[in-house]
């Protein structure tokens, strides 16, 4: 494959332990399914012991109607094998309806066979002997099946997960587990788990995906209205100690609205929907028992839903994002930006074309010669958007306050700011995050009546490097449209 002046050439393990040196290792564990076309089954359509026992097989007839479906696609795909009706007779030709949850290129694991999940350990140990510290499980939800039940937080996957979590203990216990659940809040944060006895940690994963942060950041910067996200956050509960959320608003997946449910009405998510398709995005939906569909997430870059393609706004667009970004690192726990948020990248319409699949818009391939053109191009809101990043992220990873095990306390502040103050554990200085989230100035009060913040002089703001009200005393704190600002207490 070719990119611009570069070659690719498929890596190795060796490759990967050279990326190790100059970084943290994430390995996406994909446990749930493998592709049709893997050696295994392939070997399972020959017939072959023991992989003839590695997938699920289900009869047409049978009620899945319970069956949690992610994707309005068939739960069920009819594969064609091999079968030997006795030893000595010629193998015959025949079809078989296998469990497939998200697609027919993938083929759901039977992990009812012992032998899969110690094929799959094995796999898990095989990421960490190559250099994994993190393991993200895709999919985890949806890992064990059982005809009559939703298949989906079963406590058959959970049992699983705690597994994962006793081996990794116990032989290799710096490498964390991470899990990857698009689904509602009090579901996802279950995947912490229950305290181990004796201690404070929980025995399951050590991050969740934090997936309600993304529709509630862009409600509020599509309506200028903090409220729902604020009510939200103020309501997290720390996870246990070892434990942080994964923060993340943009990835290479959709952006669920799922995770919403129960927390924005229907109305309002149906103008997430209305923004992303007037923005040139497009809708996923998954089957519902009943066989409704329902919008499942939303496929368009983060950039384009915030900003209209068909009317760019040179002043406020990189603003806008940059907003998005600054509620993401002002959060506890670890902040996940998706490459395509380093430089605010647009929807990507051929790529969708060429696929035919919604996600392509948001999967843009790179050319590395191309880019570092447009980063170097000050017009561009790319390098705006590469800038302004890059500072956040250097100004959070100096300061103690954004440690992902410090106090978070949200603030109302008015509808349009959001306000988060975050406290180092140990020593360091307290900071309070300011985002508004709306196209219009704001004033808000000098926050030295704020519990904590130890701000009875000066107030210096971090990101823009000024004293807003910087005279002794000042009433008011401007906010400019779409401006963030990291307030600390001013040395004397």
């Amino acid at each position: 494959m070719t990119t611009g002046r570069l070659r690719l050439e498929p890596g190795d393990w060796d490759d990967v332990t050279a990326i190790g040196q100059h970084g943290r290792l994430m390995f996406d564990f994909v446990a749930n399914h493998i592709s049709q076309h893997s050696a295994w089954f392939q070997a399972y359509r020959r017939g072959e012991a023991p992989y003839r026992d590695f997938f699920i097989e289900a009869d047409p007839a049978a009620d899945l109607s319970q069956v949690v479906r992610p994707r309005a696609l068939p739960l069920l795909t009819p594969v064609t094998g091999e079968t030997r009706p006795q030893p000595a007779l010629a193998p015959a030709v025949v079809t078989r309806h296998v469990w497939t949850t998200f697609s027919a290129d993938q083929i759901d694991l039977n992990y009812a066979n012992p032998q899969v999940l110690l094929e799959m350990t094995d796999v898990l140990l095989h990421y960490v002997a190559h250099g994994a510290e993190i393991i993200r499980l895709d999919a985890i939800a949806y890992l064990w099946k059982t005809i009559g039940a939703p298949c989906i937080h079963l406590p058959q996957t959970h049992a699983v997960v705690k597994l994962w979590r006793a081996v990794l203990d116990a032989v290799a216990p710096g490498v964390l587990l991470i899990t990857e659940t698009n689904v509602p809040h009090a579901d996802n944060i279950s995947y912490f788990g229950a305290p181990l006895a004796g201690t404070a940690a929980t025995d399951e994963a050590q991050m969740v995906y934090n997936f309600s942060l993304a529709p509630l950041t862009l409600h509020a910067l599509q309506t200028g209205d903090a409220g729902r996200l604020s009510h939200w956050a103020a309501t997290l509960k720390p996870p246990a100690p070892g434990a942080a959320f994964f923060n993340f608003i943009a990835s290479h997946d959709g952006i669920g609205v799922l995770p919403a449910r129960g927390i924005l009405g229907d109305a309002e998510v149906q103008g997430l929907v209305a923004r992303t398709l007037a923005h040139g995005g497009r809708a996923s939906v998954k089957a519902n028992p009943d066989g409704s569909t329902s919008v499942y997430e939303l496929n368009i870059t983060l950039y384009d839903f915030l900003n209209d393609p068909a009317a760019p706004d040179a002043h406020l667009d990189a603003p806008r994002f940059l907003a998005s970004q600054a509620i993401l690192l002002s959060l506890a726990g670890v902040p996940g930006i998706y490459a395509h948020s380093l430089f605010g990248s647009r929807n990507c319409h051929d790529c969708f074309a060429e696929t035919g699949r919604a996600r392509s818009l948001n999967r843009r391939k790179f050319d590395r010669p191309a880019l570092e053109a447009i980063l170097a191009d000050p017009a561009r809101h790319e390098r705006r958007v590469f800038d302004g990043l890059r500072r956040l992220l250097r100004l959070r990873r100096a300061e103690p306050a954004f440690h992902p095990a410090a106090d978070q306390q949200v603030h109302d502040l008015g509808p349009a700011v959001f306000a988060v103050l975050r406290t180092p554990p140990g020593a360091g200085r307290p900071v309070l995050c300011l985002v508004n989230v709306s196209s219009q100035p704001q004033t808000i009060p000098a926050p030295r009546a704020i519990p904590g913040l130890h701000c009875a002089g000066a107030i210096h703001d971090l990101i823009e490097e000024t004293a807003p009200g910087a005279e002794r005393g000042a009433a008011a704190i401007e906010l400019a449209a779409y401006q963030a600002r990291w307030l600390v207490a001013s040395l004397d």
